[in-house]
């Protein structure tokens, strides 16, 4: 016998005398019908609480929006599928200042340290929390590169916005890497001294597109 097999035997005798548990009550909110201008103001209004900075835009607008908010960049990391109109304002493909991560061509740590900043797009948003969620996929990327740059920019498309954790987790595939983000980040020492920067970007720009 295993050491593990050996551990779940003892496990399975403990609880072989144990009363069956009562059912798990499951009256929470699991849907909200909150209209969709209220779910902006509802999300934009958390983000900002994080000290995050939030433009609301339609679809032709992104593209200036993102090259306003990576103009002080001396460099950035897109991941490989991000939208290649969102950068025609930004950066075209043959800009210095634009680096790819690609499986194949990943960059290293001390690479991605010296990345001003990141772009990248989101899987879903919860307005009530203020929480933006990335699960990996192609115009997301790794988790390194939404983690190490100081400053990201990500976009929330509206359509991708639910007001409670309830309506988010059918849309999320719980075997992908997920990074939920709720503002920059931030926490604070024994003297409840505000630190910013200490596990992920100092400056989070979210940029809500409406039409998306």
């Amino acid at each position: 016998m295993s050491a593990k097999e050996e551990i779940l035997s003892r496990i399975t005798s403990a609880l072989r005398d144990a009363p069956t548990p009562e059912p798990v009550p499951r009256e929470y909110r699991r849907t909200s019908d909150m209209p969709e201008a209220e779910l902006i103001e509802l999300l934009v209004d958390r983000i900002e609480d994080y000290k995050a900075h939030v433009d609301v835009v339609d679809s032709a607008q992104l593209a200036a929006t993102i090259a306003e908010r990576l103009k002080d960049a001396t460099s950035f990391v897109v991941p490989h599928g991000i939208n290649e109109d969102w950068l025609v304002e930004a950066a075209p493909a043959n800009d210095a200042r634009r680096r790819v991560d690609a499986p194949g061509a990943i960059l290293s740590i001390p690479e991605l340290d010296s990345t001003d900043a990141v772009l990248t797009s989101s899987a879903v948003s919860i307005a009530e929390s203020g929480t933006i969620v990335l699960d990996g996929t192609p115009d997301q990327g790794r988790r390194a590169i939404s983690l190490v740059p100081d400053h990201h920019v990500c976009v929330v498309p509206v359509s991708t916005i639910v007001r409670l954790l309830p309506e988010a987790l059918p849309r999320m595939d719980i075997t992908r890497p997920l990074t939920w983000i709720s503002g920059p980040s931030a926490t604070s020492d024994i003297e409840l001294e505000r630190v910013e920067g200490v596990h992920g970007p100092r400056q989070l720009d979210v940029i809500v597109v409406k039409g998306l």
